[in-house]
């Protein structure tokens, strides 16, 4: 938010607050769902964008609706084929789209995969303006309910979080999505820290940050704390690679560190040097995830060495 936007948004909050914690758990909650706009902003951006777009202009296109009301969007690449191929799912962060992972899509289906990616609600060519986890993980699951199961799945910073979410299970009325294989990007671990962040920037008192984490449970059917993807990762029995940068400014490296430690079935492998968007189309990094996916993975932990020195060692979800 911008200096006088956050200064007005803490003095409506704490004026709120002052007269019901309750109702101001919610509003915050409500804010906290709130998309960006999905203009690419800033020459980089306009730039990346107009290339993705290109990228996937011959994709098929598709509108998924969700379980209980909703709408996500979806690309397919090398769809309708005759006969048996892989087929994978990709999923954005927060505040982008599939336009954004276009060079991971071209990539997979250079592999002759079938390849599904999806755009959340209030994200890319999906409508609306709000999305918490319940609604990515309906998106995942209307995706795999639409096209078959997946072989594989890559997710990018909150779009990894929802995939290991989805995965083992976490939300009790969303059908199981569990794919072969995971390939988590710059994901969160767990979610907790986020809503103790949001809340202080925008100065809730402990009433009011109750209130908006206990409406995380009403919506979801699960605590804050419960959503624990890294703990998931060692409960789900299938191989997950996690890809991360040491030197990522939006999610930790410790969230890398985190789902490392939950089993042998998860791999590390450090992409330093990436950070947390760039990662996403680094020559070395799709090397990696495509050999991941289709050949030895064997290895549990290695180094992803960038294409230009840099040392080694804001959560757009």
């Amino acid at each position: 938010m911008a200096n006088f936007t956050l200064k007005v948004t803490r003095l409506g909050f704490s004026l709120l607050q002052s007269v019901s914690p309750r109702i101001a758990g919610k509003a915050a909650f409500r804010l906290f769902c709130m998309t960006p706009s999905s203009a690419p902003k800033g020459e980089k951006a306009k730039v990346a964008h107009a290339a993705g777009i290109a990228k996937l202009a011959g994709a098929e296109r598709f509108t998924l609706a969700l379980q209980g009301g909703g709408k996500a969007y979806a690309y397919r690449l090398n769809g309708g084929a005759i006969g048996r191929r892989a087929r994978y799912l990709v999923t954005h962060g927060w505040g982008s789209s599939s336009v954004y992972m276009a060079d991971i899509i071209e990539t997979l289906a250079a592999t002759g995969a079938e390849v599904i990616a999806v755009d959340f609600p209030g994200h890319g060519g999906a409508k609306g303006r709000a999305l918490h986890m319940g609604m990515a993980v309906k998106a995942i699951a209307a995706a795999e309910r639409r096209f078959g199961a997946f072989d594989a799945a890559i997710g990018h910073s909150f779009g990894g979080a929802a995939l290991m979410v989805a995965a083992a299970g976490m939300l009790p009325s969303v059908p199981v999505v569990l794919p072969e294989k995971l390939v988590l990007i710059g994901s969160p671990s767990e979610m907790h820290w986020l809503f103790k962040d949001f809340g202080k920037m925008i100065g809730l008192r402990r009433a009011a940050q109750q209130a908006l984490e206990k409406e995380v449970h009403r919506i979801t059917g699960r605590r804050l704390e419960e959503f624990d993807a890294s703990a998931a990762a060692g409960v789900i029995k299938r191989p997950v690679m996690i890809v991360h940068a040491e030197d990522d400014k939006e999610v930790s490296a410790d969230h890398a560190r985190r789902y490392a430690a939950a089993g042998e079935s998860v791999q590390l492998h450090w992409a330093n040097g990436f950070g947390h968007r760039r990662i996403v189309a680094a020559p070395p990094v799709l090397e990696t995830i495509t050999e991941f996916l289709t050949g030895d993975d064997s290895v549990r932990e290695a180094e992803i060495v960038p294409l230009f020195d840099l040392p080694a060692r804001r959560m757009s979800l």
